[in-house]
């Protein structure tokens, strides 16, 4: 299957931008990828997505030129294989609190000799054409594995996590560490603050890439002057949330 790029490399920068989708029209993907965007995060944990509106999401960011990945449900491997033979460049997998369950990411994610994901001639494998031997060094080179860091437990163990290879990209989760640490929804708390800063600082030693949510300009000018070189501007669905409030409230301004 065609890919627009190597999304590995895009997330080692700079300044790669993506955008969490939980909508789930095909439409909503398009757009985004039409705007300019480098990467999106369909969300199968969150949002009501079956996986043949996923393969229809898939699609949608193909022909915008968008790489995709997929935020899979917690602890559902067999969801990863799925994500991965409709077609998408890589997982996002959630709540990963200690190094085996990247060690399980990844055999779920991964072919031989780097895991034992189960072999298929589908979308992902072109439908058996060419060499199926290609399919599968080419799926172990390009598919990416990305951990989101969204407990204190996590955050604790991150070197672990990180030591031995395999992660692509780390995403922190403000809003679930926000909670783990007893603090629901204060994501500028000073408790999640030090979480994230503890993660980003693991990335740096073990060389991999992090990828903040920046939300906001403040946070986005902080990151880029931290040396993130890839970033999370939110959800399409918060976005579109947020802009039809705002059109609404036009309608309360003052005659």
């Amino acid at each position: 299957m065609p890919r627009p790029r190597t999304l590995a490399r895009l997330f080692a920068g700079p300044g790669a931008v993506g955008l969490y989708c939980s909508l789930t029209a095909p439409s909503a993907v398009e757009m985004i990828g039409h705007a300019g965007f480098d990467f999106v995060i369909l969300d199968t944990e969150h949002a009501l997505v079956g996986d043949s509106e996923l393969a229809a999401l898939l699609r949608a960011a193909e022909a915008a030129g968008l790489d995709a990945l997929v935020r899979v449900p917690e602890g559902d491997h067999g969801a990863i294989l799925r994500a991965l033979d409709a077609g998408a460049a890589g997982v996002v997998v959630p709540h990963v609190r200690c190094r085996a369950d990247v060690d399980a990411a990844i055999r779920a994610a991964r072919y031989f000799p780097d895991g034992m994901r189960s072999l298929g001639g589908g979308r992902a494998a072109d439908y058996g054409v060419g060499d199926p031997r290609e399919v599968l060094r080419r799926a172990n080179a390009e598919v990416v594995v990305a951990v989101l860091i969204e407990d204190r437990e996590g955050v604790e163990a991150i070197d672990e996590i990180l030591t031995g290879g395999g992660v692509d990209v780390v995403l922190p989760g403000p809003g679930d560490l926000s909670q783990s640490y007893g603090v629901p929804w204060e994501t500028r708390h000073p408790l999640v603050r030090a979480a994230v800063e503890t993660i980003h600082e693991a990335c740096r030693r073990h060389a991999v890439p992090f990828a903040p949510m920046t939300t906001n300009p403040e946070a986005h000018a902080r990151w880029s002057a931290a040396g993130a070189t890839s970033f999370i501007l939110g959800d399409a669905q918060d976005l579109a949330a947020r802009s039809i409030r705002d059109q609404r409230a036009l309608a309360e301004q003052p005659k």
